[in-house]
């Protein structure tokens, strides 16, 4: 798998991180969207795929499934232009925890 990296959100999200230096950004409008977009990009081999926390939040099953059967790709979650969202468990954190095998404590 090569080393791709692709960012799927609002498009002022998917703007900042193109201007960033990310070649490879999806807009979506919906969650409907993001979901095909998301399954292209696994099907593409890309090794990270950055999302907002909204879509995340959305796809939360599709992501969990992908994400539990092989390490790649990483999907990572970020806050979209409005800011973060308060929730019981932190995908991120998760994530870590799923990679490296290591809890990360408040």
């Amino acid at each position: 798998m090569t080393s791709k990296i692709a960012i799927i959100g609002d498009q002022d999200t998917v703007t900042g991180f193109m201007l960033g230096g990310i070649k490879e950004g999806y807009p979506v409008d919906n969650i409907e969207e993001a979901g095909k977009t998301l399954e292209d990009l696994v099907k593409k081999d890309y090794s990270i795929i950055i999302t907002t926390e909204k879509i995340g939040d959305g796809l939360r099953q599709k992501i969990d499934n992908l994400t539990s059967e092989r390490a790649l790709p990483m999907i990572i979650e970020i806050p979209d232009k409005t800011g973060s969202i308060e929730r019981e468990t932190d995908p991120l954190r998760e994530l870590i925890k799923r990679v490296i095998g290591v809890e990360m404590v408040k």
